[in-house]
């Protein structure tokens, strides 16, 4: 058996969480690899809607085991409201949720550096969530951090070692905080955590292919966002592609199968940082308001745009997709004409490739193709499409040379079409 990867193909909220909840029947095992409370995978079934931060988007079929991989980095206090959130739907949790011991864990101070680094860039802010990600990933590849097997010994005196570092730090820094406001709740988190069955996950999820279970890697933020592929600094610290699936769960590259590959219809973005199709105007707030475009974590308004072949076949690339979906075809339903990027002008010279960086003045090539003015919405096969929706599929599987073998036309998990 192989590992099959889901991921984002854009600047993430592309609609992994439900996708992966469509999937999840299919597998056995449900991981996530990278990133943290950052992340907002959003489900929506049965009229209620579901907002997942830490846990995997498999956690509602209790069938199915999820698990926590070493690559993401846990925040104790938020995973124990999420966990609170759920049990309060009479969702037993600790028989199918486990955890690395090998992810590292989100600490207070994390949460006040990412906030006095990031109101110390002024007007240069790369839009942090504040969550406290950056900070803890730089404690991991700075050998300081502490990860989940360390509350199982002596946790406490180890907190309060990595406590004084962060001080110091802070100390740099002109910003006032209190530190007992963010410690709230930290060691009844830490409680939390340790109900749950603490892994050596990349043994487990191994042991889990020998006997020939089907594993589903869930990623979170996007392509676009990746650490060293994405538009850099604007991006995420942890590794949002493929790759990031054998670093984040311990598996070998020749253990990963299917790459799916999720993009929007057309593009958003969160927070700061270039955005070459970026509409601010009257039909980017359309798209906003069409899409209900904002963040599932922050609430904040994402910046809307048409769909840019450049960036997306760059992240096809990156990542060796395999298969393609679609998500969120019923939101252009309004727009009678619809347009593509297809290529930039940097410096007057017109390319196809994603450069090294992207410009403020870059120019877009577009290419327009007609709308369909049609509701998709109650659709349930891909005959019931409109030609124009089709002929925009046909159009994106010759440019992207990957087939698109999902479509999703609204948020319920039944707004979901498995093309033939």
């Amino acid at each position: 058996m192989k590992v099959d990867v889901l991921l984002g193909l854009q600047w993430g909220d592309e609609g992994k969480g439900k996708v992966v909840d469509v999937l999840t029947p299919k597998y056995d095992v449900i991981t996530r690899f990278q990133g943290g409370p950052n992340a907002g995978h959003t489900l929506e079934f049965n009229n209620i809607k579901h907002v997942l931060h830490n846990i995997p988007s498999g956690i509602f079929h209790t069938d199915k085991m999820n698990i926590i991989g070493n690559g993401v980095v846990l925040d104790p206090i938020s995973f124990k409201q999420e966990i609170d959130e759920l049990e309060a739907k009479d969702m037993d949790l600790a028989k199918n949720l486990l955890i690395s011991k090998k992810a590292h864990l989100i600490l207070p101070t994390h949460r006040i550096l990412d906030a006095a680094s990031e109101a110390s860039k002024g007007k240069t802010k790369i839009g942090s969530t504040l969550k406290g990600i950056g900070p803890t990933y730089m404690d991991k590849t700075g050998r300081n951090g502490l990860r989940v097997g360390d509350i199982l010994n002596n946790f406490e005196q180890k907190y309060e070692e990595l406590k004084k570092k962060h001080e110091q730090l802070l100390s740099m820094y002109d910003f006032e905080y209190n530190i007992e406001e963010f410690e709230a709740g930290l060691m009844e988190g830490i409680e939390c955590l340790k109900k749950f069955t603490i892994i050596d996950s990349e043994h487990d999820i191994n042991k889990f292919l020998k006997e020939g279970k089907s594993v589903l890697a869930e990623g979170a933020q996007g392509t676009l966002l990746d650490i060293d592929f994405g538009s850099y600094p604007f991006v995420t610290s942890s590794n949002t592609i493929c790759a990031g699936a054998c670093t984040g769960m311990g598996v070998a590259p020749n253990k990963i199968g299917e790459v799916f590959g999720i993009f929007k219809a057309y593009c958003t973005r969160v927070g700061s940082g270039p955005f070459p199709t970026e509409l601010e105007c009257e039909t980017g707030e359309e798209l906003r308001k069409a899409g209900h475009e904002f963040g599932a974590t922050t609430g904040r308004p994402r910046r809307c745009g048409w769909l840019d072949l450049v960036a997306l076949k760059y992240s096809v690339m990156i990542n060796g997709v395999t298969q393609l979906i679609m998500t969120k075809g019923d939101v252009l339903s309004s727009f009678k004409t619809i347009k593509v990027a297809t290529a930039y002008k940097v410096n007057g010279v017109e390319t196809s490739e994603f450069p090294f960086e992207l410009p403020e003045d870059i120019e877009v090539v577009y290419t327009e193709v007609p709308g369909w003015a049609e509701d998709l919405t109650g659709m349930k096969s891909e005959d019931q499409f409109p030609k124009e929706l089709s002929d925009y599929i046909a159009y994106l599987e010759k440019e992207l040379e990957v087939p698109i073998t999902i479509v999703s036309v609204g948020p319920d998990r039944d707004q979901t079409i498995i093309r033939k």
